[in-house]
């Protein structure tokens, strides 16, 4: 028999051999029934529908062979699935053509005695839905158009009897199972007629605000539909899509909403079936349509600015408190509550600027400066009275405008060099100028000589009239030696109203040149070879100056690291020479020593005392006459000083030398030393040094004071 099925599945599958079907379905059988042999077990499948051609064998009447039948009321050929027992089975064919199954069975016996062999079919379940041919075994549907949607699931008792049905023969009955598929004839439908949703104004711009959902009596890819909206007033605000998995319709927000420009929106929506079957398209369009009502709600809003951003403009060195712009918001919502301002600043941020909170109107705290910050950006926000919460922001942008504060500058500083052997009228460089001010303040640069100023015989200006001058020589011929620098003060002044001007200084050196203008050597350069000195002689005599000055530095701290030895032999007999170099005032300055004490020692009047420790017992100084003083004998001095060293208590613990030198008495021919003539008379006359000239002329002047001093 299954020679018999093959062509009827080839043919069925749509392919052109039967190679093709056994390549594209053998394995399948093979896997669901194994107990069928290997001659037998080939199974074709086709995408939507399994289609199996077997040889049973006939069982015996206390086992029956369960059979799971999925029969398409809508397809030509039923897909039919077995499940066959482990129980043994006579001889039974079950084939499927066009709309009909039928089974078929065989009889051990001899179909040649009688009718033994002869099989009869009836169905004993399963009535009126199916009917079974008695002789052929083919089932049957007995009703037209059967509904899957009104009953799916079919249970089919079918009776094999020999003796051709016969009071007396043999029988066996098998259970078929039948399951209608599924095929699109049932369009979608929605519930109700008119649905209502409600959006808040609030709702943000492309977020699902709403689902709609129509139902299909089909299963699988027969009930996949797809949702439009196909009229109303609110198509440009809102759009619909479709989710597979639910089958439900999403509605999105386009536009933002507005309570207090439209409170409602209508949308009509459509459901639409995506597969649809030709066969049934008798039975009516496979869509519909519902009205959707979409009410806006009131949401307390931020008040809304009157401009998405601003632009404003002040000039520089304005006054503190100049208005620069004002904003504008209002309450969107119907209350329409009072708005108040207020400029977002960092805690870092200098601020320039301020708002007042009522009306919205900006001025300036600080005095602005363009070339500095020509350009502002603040964010001012708006908050409702009522909701303080609820904020809006909007961006403000402050140009600040040029006027001319700026005086023009020179673009740099020049290195202007003028060649000795330049030409009356020739240009030795070109100068350029340079604004802060904006281009309107700025250029056009006029360049001129001051005219207070006496005439250059030198150099002159000239201007370009392109905001450039060029300087040129007035005579011929520089020297170097006789002059090396000059000196040219120009004046820049811009095109601003009020025109600024400045004044700057030139300086030109003279310089070396080759033929061709190239600048040969300038003054430093050219005194160096003058002298014949190259720049590594220089290093040379620069080297050898340290390097003796190195030495002579040596030299002295050697000398000054000697030391003096500390015993002197007792045959290097010195005299111990006190050396004052202390320049008094000649012979006028008598305070400066005591010159009695060096004169006599016995000129003395009273006891010193030491000034390094303060004495706890005081002697009584002894108070004498001149005439006693200058009888007193020098050595009877001497041992009264060496008795009172020794007993004063006021000496150190440690041994105190005191030297007294004494010369002998006074030589009869007097001292000729001069430390006596502040208090001896004298009759030099000393008017002749007036004569000597202007070099004795001090001389002359202290000596006469003299003179007179004594005269008087």
């Amino acid at each position: 028999m299954l020679e018999n099925c093959t062509p009827i599945l080839t043919k069925v599958m749509g392919l052109s051999s039967t190679s093709l079907l056994e390549k594209e379905l053998g394995l399948y059988l093979s896997l669901m029934i194994p107990r069928v042999t290997s001659t037998q077990r080939k199974a074709w499948t086709e995408s939507r529908r399994l289609i199996m051609c077997f040889m049973p064998r006939l069982l015996t009447d206390e086992q029956t062979s369960l059979l799971n039948l999925n029969l398409s009321s809508s397809s030509k050929y039923k897909t039919l699935t077995t499940m066959l027992p482990n129980s043994q089975m006579d001889h039974t064919s079950l084939l499927c053509l066009k709309c009909q199954i039928w089974v078929t069975a065989t009889d051990a016996d001899d179909p040649t005695y009688g009718n033994s062999a002869r099989v009869v079919y009836s169905i004993l379940q399963g009535q009126p839905y199916f009917s079974v041919d008695p002789k052929t075994g083919v089932i049957r549907t007995a009703l037209h158009n059967m509904d899957r949607e009104a009953r799916e699931h079919y249970s089919v008792v079918i009776q094999a009897k020999d003796m051709a049905g016969q009071v007396g023969g043999l029988s066996g009955s098998t259970t078929v199972n039948i399951t209608l598929t599924d095929v699109n004839d049932n369009p979608p439908r929605f519930p109700q007629r008119h649905y209502q949703l409600y959006v808040p104004e609030s709702a943000q711009v492309g977020s699902a605000v709403g689902k709609i959902k129509a139902n299909d009596a089909d299963t699988g890819s027969n009930a996949d539909m797809t949702y439009s909206i196909i009229n109303g007033d609110g198509v440009g605000m809102f759009s619909i899509s479709t989710d597979k998995d639910t089958r439900e319709g999403i509605l999105s927000l386009k536009k933002p909403l507005n309570y207090e420009k439209k409170k409602s929106y209508t949308l009509n929506i459509e459901g639409a079936n995506t597969h649809l079957d030709f066969r049934f398209s008798h039975l009516g369009p496979f869509k519909d349509a519902t009205m959707l009502k979409i009410i806006v709600g009131d949401v307390d809003e931020p008040p809304l600015f009157s401009m998405p951003s601003y632009v404003m403009e002040v000039y520089e060195n304005a006054k503190i408190g100049t208005i620069v712009g004002t904003v504008l918001a209002q309450d969107p919502d119907s209350a329409n509550s009072l708005v108040r301002y207020f400029i977002n600043y960092n805690s870092d941020d200098e601020r320039f600027f301020n708002i007042d909170a009522n009306t919205g109107t900006i001025k300036t705290t600080k005095v602005l400066d363009r070339e500095e910050t020509p350009w502002y950006n603040i964010t001012v926000s708006a908050s409702e009275n009522d909701n303080p919460g609820l904020l809006s922001y909007v961006t403000v942008g402050i140009r600040v405008l040029d006027v001319n504060d700026n005086p023009p500058e020179l673009a740099k500083e020049y290195d202007i060099v003028v060649c000795e052997n330049s030409k009356p009228g020739q240009v030795i460089h070109t100068i350029s100028a340079t604004d802060k001010d904006d281009f309107a303040n700025g250029p056009r640069f006029n360049f001129f000589l001051d005219e207070h100023l006496p005439m250059n015989p030198n150099f002159t200006l000239k201007d370009n009239e392109d905001n450039t001058a060029s300087i040129l020589t007035r005579r011929r011929r520089f020297s170097r030696t006789i002059q090396d620098m000059y000196y040219l003060p120009i004046m820049i002044s811009d095109g601003g109203i009020p025109s600024l001007s400045s004044s700057s200084t030139l300086t030109i050196r003279v310089c070396a040149c080759e033929r061709d203008g190239r600048v040969r050597t300038c003054h430093a350069e050219a005194f160096l070879s003058s002298a014949g000195l190259s720049t590594g002689a220089l290093i040379a005599i620069l080297l050898c100056v340290v390097i003796l000055l190195a030495i002579v530095i040596l030299f002295i701290t050697l000398r000054r690291s000697k030391k003096e030895p500390l015993i002197i032999s007792e045959e290097d007999v010195r005299e111990n020479v006190v050396t004052y170099d202390d320049e008094g005032g000649g012979e006028e300055d008598t305070e400066a020593f005591d010159i009695t004490a060096l004169r006599n020692p016995s000129a003395a009047e009273e006891l010193k005392y030491r000034r390094d420790i303060r004495p706890e017992v005081k002697l009584t100084p002894r108070h004498q006459t001149l005439s006693a003083l200058e009888s007193i004998d020098v050595q009877e001095f001497i041992k009264q000083r060496l008795a009172e060293a020794d007993l004063d208590p006021s000496v150190p613990p440690y041994d105190s030398l005191q030297t007294y030198a004494y010369e002998g008495q006074r030589s009869e021919a007097g001292s000729i030393s001069s430390l006596d003539s502040a208090t001896t008379q004298s009759d030099q006359d000393y008017h002749y040094l007036g004569d000597w000239g202007p070099e004795f002329k001090k001389l002359a002047e202290l000596y006469g004071e003299k003179e007179s001093e004594r005269t008087t």
